[in-house]
């Protein structure tokens, strides 16, 4: 009998007892994987970060990443530490936490200390802690989102092989598509204050709104800035409504177009007014467009070069030809995936069923696909607007893909036009505000750094 309970106390299956959310956090990343896998939405993503999601809501496995206030008590209560940390805590706030005999504080005392600590004592205790030291307290996926994530360091990895990746030349043959990728960044602001209101901090609403910008590693490197508490739901929001594109466009599609505008005809529309400037020298043009561009977001958003500055250079090994294509092949392959992999399993290992459950959260993910909605919409809305003044009609479909979510949002809209008129082929000109997307929300959340970092 005692070999029976011995058994059973190893397992994990009276950690499932006590803590049943853990089965719905068990049960999300399985309906993660599924949509990765099975219905192949944006599998490179939602593959790791559901996998990080079992990893980290396995009980007794120690691989979901731990909180600052979680990596500070459990220092707190281990007297090799407790001298480091406690210099930073108001005198006597240690000899209240009625040590032992031994000297040894419980977790409970020490996570409550670590808590009501001072955001500035915090971060010079974290500043004072090394990597190996955070690996044996808190695992080796603590060890990574610290490492890489918390530090800002894949978000600008992952953007230079996109930009590795990213042809810029349908955006500069239409340049007056490109206005309307800006327009879809409408969705960021438009939730910035509906959070507000709804009682985020400025900082959080931010994070929050970012999401409608549909770039995943844009929203991870903004909320590390600004909101690092919410990373996690706000990383599984981002990535789950960009998976869910091919669902979400046609959504909001329904409800603002009609069969009219779905059928305007866009290359009937170049032959009857043709481009008054052709772009002439494509290669030249895309070599300087990456420079020129860097150094204008550089003087105007400064905060928004390590995303945009890492995408333009991708972007300009990828054009530079076989001079550079040992760096091209590198970045956008090798390097990119193996970032691509960290950043998903870092993310999904911070949504542990703690962190997950929660009414915060839960309006976290409503208004992460309020401001998907509303930037579509509101790219649409911009082609409207833009129709009603101009002889040569664009398809607001185009404007529903003023998203980051390159290129699947091209791909759906593309399709939604065939089913209208088997001859409408529109990718090219959704792609002109997909991409010229990427760069927005980019510098969208630069402007939104700069003003409350």
């Amino acid at each position: 009998m005692k070999l029976i309970e011995s058994i059973y106390e190893m397992t994990a299956l009276q950690e499932l007892g006590r803590h049943p959310t853990i089965l719905l956090m068990l049960g999300m990343a399985c309906l993660l994987l599924y949509l990765g896998i099975h219905k192949k939405f944006e599998p490179l993503l939602l593959v790791p970060i559901a996998f990080g999601v079992l990893l980290a809501n396995f009980p007794g496995g120690n691989m979901g990443v731990i909180s600052e206030d979680e990596l500070v008590a459990k220092l707190l209560a281990d007297e090799h530490f407790r001298g480091m940390v406690g210099s930073y805590l108001p005198g006597g706030q240690l000899e209240q936490a009625a040590p032992d005999a031994e000297g040894r504080i419980s977790y409970e005392a020490a996570l409550e200390m670590a808590e009501n600590m001072e955001p500035a004592a915090k971060e010079a205790v974290m500043a004072g802690t090394s990597l190996l030291t955070i690996a044996k307290k808190g695992g080796i996926l603590s060890f990574l989102y610290y490492a890489l994530i918390k530090t800002g360091f894949l978000p600008p990895i992952i953007f230079m092989g996109v930009g590795a990746l990213t042809d810029f030349g349908p955006m500069l043959r239409n340049l007056r598509l490109a206005f309307f990728g800006a327009a879809a960044q409408i969705g960021i602001f438009a939730v910035l204050f509906g959070a507000l209101f709804a009682g985020f901090s400025m900082q959080e609403a931010a994070a929050l709104g970012i999401i409608g910008g549909a770039d995943g590693p844009t929203a991870i490197y903004t909320t590390i800035l600004l909101a690092p508490h919410l990373l996690g739901p706000i990383a599984i929001a981002a990535y789950s409504y960009m998976a869910l594109v091919p669902v979400i466009i046609p959504f909001v599609v329904k409800f603002t177009m009609n069969k009219g505008e779905l059928a305007i005809n866009m290359k009937k529309m170049d032959e009857r007014y043709p481009p008054k400037l052709p772009l002439k020298n494509p290669r030249k043009v895309k070599l300087l467009f990456p420079v020129l561009l860097g150094m204008l977001v550089a003087l105007m958003v400064p905060s928004s070069v390590p995303l945009v500055g890492m995408l333009l250079f991708g972007n300009l090994i990828k054009e530079a030809g076989s001079m550079t294509e040992r760096l091209h092949r590198a970045a956008s392959g090798p390097i990119l995936n193996v970032a691509t992999i960290f950043l998903g399993l870092t993310v999904g290992a911070t949504m542990t069923a703690d962190a997950f459950v929660n009414p915060k959260t839960l309006m976290i993910v409503l208004g992460g696909f309020v401001a998907f909605a509303i930037s579509i919409a509101g790219g649409i809305l911009a082609v409207k607007i833009y129709n009603l003044f101009a002889q040569k009609k664009i398809n607001p479909l185009v404007g529903a893909t003023g998203l980051s979510a390159v290129p699947m949002a091209s791909r759906v809209a593309n399709e939604l036009a065939l089913r209208h008129d088997r001859s409408n082929h529109i990718l090219q000109y959704c792609m002109a505000s997909n991409i010229s997307g990427v760069i927005g929300s980019a510098v969208a959340a630069g402007v939104l750094i700069s003003f409350l970092s």
